[in-house]
Parts: C-alpha cells; structure tokens; sequence
C-alpha cells in the first residue's frame, strides 16, 4: 500500500494492491486545481501512475468514498491511462439529485450514477486480486459514503479522523450527525487490529506532523468525539454546535459539480471552453 497527501487540500490518496496478483485499486485521487485561474493539472496523479508503472500494478478498481467538497477527483484521468472501474456508493443518487437542482443541471445531466461504472450498495463483496473486499455504507458525513475493508485495512473516507481530531461535519446537504454516530459506531466494531485510513488530515493542534493511518482501537479508546463511553444524543449536541462554526470549504464549489460526475468536467459550450457555475446564496 502506499500513501499520498495532498497538502493543499489535507487530502490522503491511496493505491492498495495485491501483491501476488499485482491487481491494484487507488482510493480517492485528486485532480490538482488552482482555483483563482481555473487551471487544472494532474501533477499528483502523474506521480500516482509512475508508481503503478514502476511496481508492474494493474489497476481494476478506481475507487471513491463519496463525492468529495474539497479536492476534484482525477479518476476519468487516471482510468484513461491505467483502465479500472470508477466505484462509488450507491446513495451518489440522492447527492447527484440535491446538487442537479442547485446548479441547475439541464437534461445532459443523469441522475442516476450512470457516470461511474460500479455503484455499491452496503455489504457488496468485491476483490483486490486474491483479498476479499466489502464495501460498507457509512452515512451521516454525506448520504453515500462508503467505507472500503480490503484484508485487514479500512478505508473510511471522511467519517473519521486521526483520534485527536475526531469527526467529520455532518451539516451538507443530506448529512446527519445522528447517521454519523451510528456509522462510527460499526466502524468502530471492526477488529481492534484493523489498520485504519482516512482521506483528510487537519493535523490537531498539539500535533506537529500530518498523520492519516490509524487503527479501530485507538479509534475506539482514544477519539475525541466518539471513544467508548460517548453516547449517541451527547455527540449529536457536539457535533451540531460545532458544525455551527464552520464555514464552507474552499472548494465545495467546483468539487461538487465535478464529482457527481465522477470527476469529469461540465461539457464544453460553443467556444470550446468548459465552465464552472458558481451559484449565489444557495448554500
């Protein structure tokens, strides 16, 4: 397995593989995006696809834990040149149908995930070469996250933290903080000894280095939000009032429009040039 993290946007990307198949996924990828010029580049994505060459890897899976509001996916960029399925949870729908109507998607626009090639649904089994995978649904961050157990690692996506960070919001449209409790708590019923790896980092203030891997024990004993002990009505206080506090990410925006359509970008109008809608007020 090896990790990336994209500091720009405290994102971890992943390329998990097999190593007697050479069979390979990568897990949420990131599109480089300078939003004050709209330019797009795919600099991370090329070092991923460098080190799937190097290592002889194939890549069958191309994998997302949602629909990401602060890095733009380069799946359709990384499936170009490595092939793979672009996998998603099922619930896509439900964000794909809530977004549609706020940037006022015409009728080119699907809403029905047909833009990925796979849409999991909870307990679907699946496999990295010769390791048993399950996708699990884990809502309450987003309607459709999906939490990826390949062997003995666990991909969870935004519903957890390093434990000295605690929680994702749970106040975007469609997000409940009482789904999130109940989608740690699952999580958190994995063996002790499952490796643990999340897609952000924040790095807690007492801490000097970013960190993304973890295990489901010190999850279950250590996180700040949701240890052994916290009930589900004291977190759901918590985590609204401090949701409360928080503005929108930085990115939200252009993430969205592109990741609800599994990375790819808005066609291109008359004079070639492909835009991005920036609605006033709407969230």
């Amino acid at each position: 397995m090896k990790a990336y993290f994209d500091e720009s946007t405290f994102t971890a990307s992943y390329v998990v593989h097999d190593p007697v198949t050479r069979k390979a996924a990568i897990i949420d990828s990131v599109c480089d995006f300078d939003q004050p010029s709209g330019r797009t580049s795919f600099t991370s994505a090329d070092v991923m696809i460098s080190y799937i060459n190097d290592q002889g890897l194939t890549i069958d899976w191309i994998l997302e834990t949602h629909a990401h509001a602060d890095h733009l996916s380069a799946a359709p960029y990384l499936q170009e040149r490595l092939g793979g399925q672009i996998a998603i949870g099922a619930q896509i729908i439900t964000v794909q149908c809530v977004f549609a109507k706020i940037f006022n998607e015409g009728q080119n626009f699907a809403i029905d995930g047909s833009q990925f090639d796979r849409l999991f649904v909870d307990g679907d089994a699946f496999s990295l070469g010769d390791i048993p995978a399950i996708a699990l649904h884990v809502p309450g961050h987003t309607p459709a996250d999906i939490a990826y157990i390949i062997g003995d690692a666990a991909f969870i996506g935004d519903t957890m933290f390093m434990p000295d960070y605690g929680s994702a919001r749970a106040d975007f449209p469609g997000g409940d903080a009482r789904q999130l409790y109940r989608s740690m708590r699952r999580l958190m019923a994995l063996p002790d000894e499952t490796r643990v790896f999340l897609c952000h980092d924040y790095k807690a203030a007492a801490r000097k280095e970013f960190a993304w891997e973890t295990t489901i024990a010190a999850q279950r004993t250590g996180n700040i939000h949701v240890h052994t002990g916290v009930g589900e009505d004291d977190f759901v206080v918590m985590r609204t009032k401090r949701d409360a506090t928080l503005g929108m990410p930085r990115l939200i925006l252009p993430s969205i429009q592109v990741n609800i359509r599994a990375g790819r970008f808005p066609q291109a109008e008359s004079n070639g040039i492909r835009y991005l809608k920036l609605p006033l007020n709407a969230l």
